[in-house]
C-alpha cells in the first residue's frame, strides 16, 4: 500500500473510531482528538480534570475500539514500584518466577499519578521512555503499541507528590478536561441510568496502529514549518532573543527541545488525520497549546494577575 492510500485509509479509520467512541462518550471531541494524536504519534498524555468526568470510561472505550489490552492502576501513597512493574516469586519447584504487573499492557491508565511518591512515579516513567522495564537485572520489553494516560485532579493538592518538570516533560500532551455542557450532561444522565449495554467494536489491530505510527513519522515536513515550531518553543524561554516582553514578565522557565520534537510529530499526525500529506504552520498551531501548557513555568506575578498558560501561548502564535 502506498503512503497516499495509507493516509486516506487512516482518515477513514479515524472517523470510524470517533463514531465508535461517541457511542459511549458524550462530547469531549477535543479531548478525544488529542488522545488519538498522542497514540498515533507514539506519545503519552496527562489528563487534568476533576473526578467524575468519565476519564476511566473514556480510556477503556478507546482501548476496546483500538483492539488493545487495557489496565488501570490507582495510584496511592503506599503504592510500591513492584506493585506496578511486577515481582519475582518462588514457585513450587523453588525457582524464581517473574509475575508481570499491570504495566505490561498496551494502554495503561495511571489514575491520580501525583498521589504516589516519586520512587513509584519514576518506575512508570522509565517504562514510558524506554518501552521496557528492568527487574532484578533482567530487562523485559513491553508490548507495542504502548500508551500511558496519567490523570491528575487539579483541585485537591493536599497529600500529593507533584510531578517534577523533568517528568512532566515526558508527556507529549497535557489535556484539560472541562465540565460537559447542559445538553451533554442531560444525555450522559439518560445513557448512564438506563439498562442498555453498548457494544464497542474493535476497529484496529496492534500491528495496524504500529504501521500508522511509522507512516506518520515518514510524512515529510517543510523546513519553514520546522523552523516555525522551533521558534515558537524558543519564544517561551525568557532569556532567548526571540522572546517578547510578555514572556519575560510572566515566565520563569520555557519549554525544552522535546517540545519542538513533539510539536512536529503531533503536527504530522494532525495533518494525516485531515487527509493532508504534509503539515503546515496551521497544524503546528492546532497542537501547540496541549504540548506547551505543562512545559512552561509561570512566575508569582503571572499567578497574582491571573495570567494562564493558555493566554501566554496564545500571545506567542
Amino acid at each position: 500500500m502506498s503512503d497516499v492510500v495509507a493516509i486516506q485509509n487512516l482518515v477513514q479509520k479515524r472517523n470510524e473510531l470517533k463514531n465508535e467512541i461517541a457511542k459511549v462518550i458524550v462530547g469531549q471531541d477535543l479531548v478525544v482528538d488529542q488522545i488519538l494524536l498522542c497514540i498515533f504519534s507514539g506519545g503519552h498524555a496527562l489528563l487534568v480534570g476533576v473526578p467524575g468526568l468519565a476519564k476511566t470510561l473514556m480510556v477503556n472505550t478507546l482501548a476496546q475500539a483500538l483492539g488493545l489490552d487495557f489496565k488501570r492502576i490507582q495510584f496511592t501513597p503506599d503504592l510500591m514500584p513492584s506493585d506496578i512493574l511486577g515481582s519475582e516469586i518462588l514457585d513450587e519447584n523453588r525457582n524464581f518466577k517473574f509475575i508481570k504487573g499491570p504495566i505490561f499492557s498496551n494502554i495503561v491508565l495511571a489514575d491520580e499519578i501525583n498521589r504516589t511518591p516519586p520512587k513509584t512515579q519514576a518506575a512508570l516513567l522509565e517504562a514510558m521512555q524506554e518501552r521496557s522495564v528492568t527487574i532484578a537485572g533482567e530487562n523485559y520489553k513491553l508490548d507495542l503499541p504502548y500508551f500511558v494516560l496519567a490523570t491528575q485532579n487539579p483541585i485537591e493538592q493536599e497529600g500529593t507528590y507533584p510531578l517534577p518538570e523533568a517528568q512532566l516533560d515526558r508527556f507529549m500532551f497535557a489535556i484539560k478536561l472541562e465540565y460537559p455542557s447542559f445538553e451533554e450532561e442531560v444525555l450522559v444522565v439518560k445513557r448512564t441510568t438506563s439498562d442498555v449495554k453498548t457494544t464497542i467494536n474493535a476497529l484496529f489491530t496492534a500491528k495496524e496502529i504500529i504501521d500508522f505510527q511509522h507512516l506518520i513519522r515518514r510524512i515529510p515536513v517543510a523546513d519553514n514549518v520546522i523552523e516555525y515550531a522551533v521558534a515558537l518553543v524558543s519564544k517561551t524561554r525568557p532569556d532567548n532573543p526571540l522572546s517578547n516582553e510578555f514572556v519575560k514578565n510572566y515566565l520563569d522557565w520555557g519549554a525544552g527541545p522535546r517540545a519542538s520534537q513533539n510539536l512536529i510529530l503531533a503536527a504530522k499526525a494532525n495533518a494525516a488525520f485531515n487527509g493532508k500529506f504534509s503539515p503546515d504552520i496551521e497544524d503546528v498551531k492546532a497542537v501547540a497549546t496541549g504540548i506547551l501548557r505543562h512545559r512552561i513555568i509561570k512566575n508569582y506575578k503571572a499567578d497574582a494577575e491571573g495570567i494562564t498558560e493558555e493566554m501566554i501561548i496564545a500571545k506567542l502564535m
